[in-house]
């Protein structure tokens, strides 16, 4: 046994948060016309299973550099990453994968795209079908199976790809700032639809943003990113309630407070380099 690999997770109380995913000692480093650049310094982190996990932080903090690596579809240059005990190498269907861009095919109907993924598993026809439609039950799409794509509009095209990523029932989705283009009515309406859906699903959610609000509002802890090279600043706990769209407003003074605690956590940066949406 590589005791360098070894989960220390395995040996705490019955009790505690199972974490699901384990980021180990990441670092990442690019190297461009012969010059080498730090992306990733020792990065650490573990997400519980059925957990809401925000990553946070401005642009050059190494967030989506982070996600890619967990999702497969980036090789770090040294650490480790495990998802539910086992060490990840690669992109799979154990990991669900959600885009700023959407990426639908325009030539397959709504429910042809959430069979994609299936499909290409060899999941017969029938499953497919059963399976497409119970997922977009769970994003608020019921009745849509047999609309284009053209036919919906951006925020339900989203939930598509929500619905695609869930239907091949990953242990963990990876959300990339998927509401970042939306309009800001848009984007409120689809949190509250993900934060639904999540808690129909329970699905582990690891979820990429720059806006504070946002972090806030959809968490249950919010790991904060620094730049230069990206590191873990801190983890924060959100202890707002749930249901959040029934019981917190974004005026609430603890929804505030924790608004401020973060924004308090990069005072020492120049404004240029501050594009966080608060």
């Amino acid at each position: 046994m590589n005791h360098d690999r070894a989960i220390p997770s395995a040996m705490k109380s019955k009790n505690s948060p199972r974490p699901i995913l384990e980021i180990k000692n990441i670092y990442k480093v690019f190297i461009k016309e012969g010059s080498r650049f730090l992306a990733l310094e020792d990065v650490n982190l573990q997400v519980n299973d059925g957990e809401f996990m925000c990553i946070l932080g401005p642009t050059g903090c190494g967030k989506s550099v982070t996600l890619q690596i967990v999702a497969g579809l980036m090789e770090q240059t040294s650490g480790f990453v495990f998802l539910d005990g086992k060490e990840e190498t690669g992109p799979g269907p154990h990991k669900g994968m959600v885009f700023q861009e959407y990426a639908l095919l325009p030539w397959r109907n709504v429910r042809e795209n959430v069979e994609l993924g299936l499909e290409i598993q060899g999941v017969q026809k029938a499953e497919r079908h059963k399976i497409a439609e119970s997922q977009l039950a769970n994003v608020n799409m019921k009745n849509t199976s047999r609309l284009s794509i053209h036919e919906i509009s951006v925020g339900m095209r989203q939930r598509v790809a929500i619905a695609r990523a869930l239907a091949p029932d990953p242990k963990i989705l990876l959300m990339d700032e998927p509401f970042d283009a939306l309009d800001a009515l848009t984007k409120e309406e689809m949190q509250i639809e993900l934060l639904k859906t999540w808690e129909q699903t329970k699905k582990t959610i690891f979820f990429v943003t720059h806006d504070v609000d946002e972090a806030i509002f959809l968490s249950d802890r919010i790991c904060v990113m620094d730049i230069n090279p990206g590191r873990v600043k801190k983890v924060l706990v959100n202890n707002l309630p749930r249901p959040r769209h029934e019981k917190v407003k974004r005026t609430d003074e603890a929804f505030n407070e924790l608004r401020e605690e973060i924004i308090n956590l990069y005072s020492s940066l120049m404004e240029e380099e501050l594009d966080l949406i608060v």
